[in-house]
């Protein structure tokens, strides 16, 4: 990095779990970074990105917003252990397994089981029962998928940590606050092995969120 240049300043919050996935690259990759604290559509948001969804990044002249996309700017540009391998394999099953997860598990776990207590908790009522119960296949069935993913390794990609595994690790943390998802994750035994194991990853433990309703803002 120019030596002019200010250290990176990360806009969102510590609440956002792709927020955490990128300042868990910073963190595993020892860049000085900023964290600016704010909420969904807030005016700095929107000075990046169009629709005010977080995080976004600001550094230097550079203005990116969508988590992945930060995180890879910031993986090449700076030293540090490599988060998206360079060799054509691993580096296409990094965009498998993080196109999964944001397209199906995110959806499946955070935007419709989680956001049922979300919705409760922010409502001061009881969460939907029917709603929780009837993603509860789905959400089982892509916990199987995860843990036949890192049965061989104990890692998503290869036999190293890779962004794909930054990406799903927010979400699962979030997923063991609420009961069922805490069981279902229990009950797979290496998924929750790999939980239990990547956890203890000083960057996952320095990003820790405070407790309170999960946030998957994009």
């Amino acid at each position: 990095m120019e030596r002019n240049v200010p250290k990176p300043e990360v806009i969102g919050s510590v609440a956002s779990t792709y927020t955490r996935a990128v300042r868990m690259v910073c963190e595993e990759k020892g860049i000085e970074y900023t964290l600016t604290e704010t909420q969904l559509t807030a005016p700095e948001l929107f000075t990046v990105h169009p629709l005010g969804k977080m995080p976004v990044l600001r550094h230097g002249d550079v203005r990116l917003f969508e988590s992945k996309a930060i995180a890879t700017y910031l993986d090449r540009v700076f030293a540090g252990p490599q988060m998206f391998p360079s060799a054509p394999l691993p580096a296409a099953l990094t965009e498998q397994w993080v196109s999964f997860v944001n397209t199906v598990v995110d959806r499946t776990f955070i935007r419709t089981y989680l956001y049922a207590y979300i919705a409760a908790r922010l409502g001061n009522r009881e969460p939907d029962r029917n709603a929780i119960v009837s993603v509860l296949p789905d959400l089982h069935r892509q916990i199987a998928i995860l843990n036949e993913a890192v049965k061989p390794t104990g890692f998503l990609v290869g036999e190293r940590f890779t962004f794909a595994d930054i990406n799903l690790m927010p979400i699962l943390h979030r997923l063991s606050q609420a009961p069922e998802g805490n069981d279902a994750l229990a009950g797979a035994a290496h998924l929750s092995k790999y939980y239990e194991q990547h956890a203890k990853r000083d960057s996952f433990q320095r990003t820790n969120p405070p407790e309170g309703p999960p946030s998957r803002a994009k």
